[in-house]
């Protein structure tokens, strides 16, 4: 397992080298709303050509090696619902790592929880401090939201920066992906989800585990949301049945440092 700290300080600076060097800025402001067809018979996704390539384009990532039985999982806390020290429980006990993408209110207003994720190993994401529509942003804006939020979590728990992000809704365009680079993030997207960020909603445990394992494939970016209980009930039997069908759970460092050769992860 890589740690967290020094091996995202490696992936931002080279993000921002790569940013530099290609300077892909595009002044198009198109925004686009991130979806995909839904996998099935364990076979990947595919978000289509013009999401494609200007992911590409940016060094942004939704999906794993489709030839690799691979999960990494990823958690969206916009607030705390009561049930992200389950999740974190079953983590622990099934030694599984994961990113948990926070905003500014999750990291003022639930403090002692983002502490515990980042004393149990896993990568803390930035979904921006204030949960805006990202694309409508200046850069200043942007800038704004991302530093905010790492300035907060560096007070909180010392870590220095985040390098991955995730824009709230899916919602993103160009300049948000190209400016993101210039700064050191890495835009993070998903290839597994479903409707579960509804706290007074909930469908049951079987709904949760039915989509994830009717929507698992090799390479999946499994996103959920901690306001779930939902999701806390069905992660434990999610997690055991899938090692049962011969997957492994890895991290986003584990998927940049193999999707751009850095080096071997051990």
């Amino acid at each position: 397992m890589i740690k967290q700290h020094g091996f995202g300080s490696l992936i931002a600076l080279f993000i921002i080298t790569t940013g530099v060097l290609l300077n892909p800025f595009s002044a198009n402001a198109e925004e686009f709303h991130w979806g995909f067809k839904k996998a099935t018979d364990e076979t990947p996704p595919d978000a289509g050509a013009p999401f494609n390539e200007v992911l590409k384009k940016y060094g942004a990532l939704y999906k794993g090696d489709p030839e690799e039985k691979t999960i990494y999982l990823t958690f969206d806390n916009g607030y705390e619902a009561g049930h992200t020290e389950s999740i974190l429980d079953t983590l622990k006990e099934e030694d599984v790592y994961a990113t948990f993408f926070l905003t500014g209110h999750y990291l003022t207003s639930a403090t002692p929880l983002v502490k515990r994720m980042a004393e149990d190993g896993h990568i803390i994401g930035n979904h921006s401090y204030d949960h805006p529509n990202m694309a409508n942003l200046t850069e200043a804006g942007m800038k704004d939201e991302w530093h905010r939020f790492d300035h907060k979590l560096k007070e909180l728990t010392g870590i220095e920066r985040t390098v991955y992000v995730r824009p709230p809704k899916g919602i993103f365009n160009e300049k948000l992906l190209s400016y993101g680079n210039e700064l050191g993030y890495r835009h993070i997207f998903w290839s597994v989800a479903f409707v579960d960020w509804h706290e007074d909603k909930p469908q049951g445990k079987a709904y949760a585990y039915n989509e994830l394992m009717k929507q698992l494939h090799p390479g999946a970016l499994i996103l959920m949301h901690t306001v779930s209980s939902d999701n806390a009930e069905a992660l434990p039997d999610f997690i055991r049945d899938a090692k049962e069908k011969g997957y492994t759970f890895k991290t986003l460092d584990d998927l940049v440092a193999e999707s751009e050769g850095l080096f071997p992860v051990f």
